[in-house]
């Protein structure tokens, strides 16, 4: 892999480290809500302010299990060489801006560079995929040519 996709690599493990961290942080937060409330003679608001902490750890499970998932697909592309298509772990170079097909984790700076890394099920990052170096695609009324793929 080139130093270029191992450092956009890396970003976007950290950022989903931290995402990670963050949502695990806030379950611990609701927690800590819930079984510091005590139950007061108006009881009626200690079960609504329970259940708002229940929904909220509810919440914050679904967004760590996605956040492991989009983890598991990271890693899965870690070491992915240059092809002649856009695959999945592919660093897109465009007239238009840069991408890395990788996860959603939005703008990128590496090598004094912008990159855009976006996930294969992203509508852009669809269009991407399957594609070759000189093809030119539109998305969102804006044109695209592809000038190498790494």
């Amino acid at each position: 892999m080139s130093a270029l996709k191992s450092q956009l690599y890396q970003l976007c493990l950290t950022f989903i480290q931290n995402r990670i961290e963050n949502i695990e942080y806030s379950m611990l937060q609701a927690r800590q809500a819930s079984n510091d409330d005590t139950k007061s003679s108006a009881g009626d608001k200690y079960e609504t302010t329970r259940e708002m902490m229940q929904q909220e750890m509810d919440r914050n499970s679904k967004l760590l299990y996605e956040a492991g998932q989009q983890k598991i697909a990271l890693q899965q592309i870690e070491n992915v060489d240059a092809a002649k298509e856009v695959k999945n772990g592919s660093l897109v170079l465009t007239d238009e801006g840069n991408f890395y097909i990788s996860i959603s984790a939005g703008e990128l700076k590496a090598d004094g560079q912008t990159f855009f890394a976006v996930s294969q099920a992203a509508p852009i990052g669809k269009l991407f995929i399957g594609k070759k170096v000189g093809v030119e695609l539109t998305f969102n009324g804006k044109k695209y040519l592809i000038k190498e793929i790494l």
